[in-house]
């Protein structure tokens, strides 16, 4: 089956950075946030990676939204609920200052135009533990805009987080696609890279790689943004859509 879709990771894919040094930014930036608010910095950090850790277990009853807030207020009470308007303004404001944690690399909003050009349809599968204000922000910071996208997955709109690889199954049914019709490109040989259970080509981008496991990456097809436009063209059928 020819390709006709590219789902793209965002964070370390088309949005350089250091993991850690950005999570590091980001809860700093969140902590000062809150602080004069009653949200002491460590227990806010802590029911932030717990709310995250429910998501990544989410069974797909509920949208991580959901799963996020309950397990959040598990930990501070039912006030984060009014609360809640404190965390969007954070977003819509002091979060862009984690711009800075990140790096930025032209060559990632090129390779997206050119694969569009192609004639391939183009998604963001992007772990949904953000909500979509925080997610459309780092695709502006990667040279990008959400309109690029015919889809990308936030925390008000997916169910399951990666690696589940229902993330990915969902993703399709989204789109109306077949597994066997994807590209998934992406940094985390475990995040990413289990899209091929399902069926799914993949490509490792390796500017910024993350192989916790130290697997073998050389059963994928890997590389930098000029290899992947290789690899396409080497597989381009002109006018891939259906």
């Amino acid at each position: 089956m020819r390709i006709t879709t590219v789902l793209f990771d965002l964070d370390g894919t088309l949005l350089p950075m250091d993991q850690d040094e950005f999570t590091k930014g980001y809860f700093k930036l969140l902590a000062a946030k809150l602080a004069p608010h009653g949200y002491e910095p460590k227990q806010l950090i802590d029911a932030i990676w717990a709310g995250t850790a429910a998501m990544v277990k989410n069974d797909g009853v509920q949208f991580n939204e959901a799963v996020f807030w309950a397990e959040f207020s598990q930990i501070f009470g039912e006030k984060v609920f009014e609360e809640k308007p404190l965390f969007d303004a954070f977003y819509a404001g002091e979060f862009q200052n984690a711009k800075s944690c990140c790096g930025f690399n032209p060559e990632a909003a090129e390779t997206v135009a050119r694969i569009k050009e192609m004639g391939y349809r183009v998604a963001l599968a992007t772990n949904p533990i953000f909500p979509a204000v925080a997610t459309e922000s780092r695709i502006r910071w990667a040279g990008l805009s959400p309109s690029d996208f015919e889809w990308y997955t936030a925390y008000e709109n997916s169910r399951y987080c990666k690696p589940n690889p229902a993330y990915y199954q969902d993703i399709l049914q989204k789109l109306q696609c077949k597994a066997d019709e994807c590209l998934m490109v992406g940094n985390d040989v475990t995040e990413d890279m289990i899209a091929h259970t399902l069926g799914m080509q993949t490509f490792l981008l390796t500017d910024c790689l993350i192989n916790k496991d130290q697997k073998d990456i050389s059963a994928y097809p890997h590389g930098s943004f000029r290899q992947l436009l290789d690899f396409l063209a080497a597989n381009h059928v002109q006018n891939p859509l259906c």
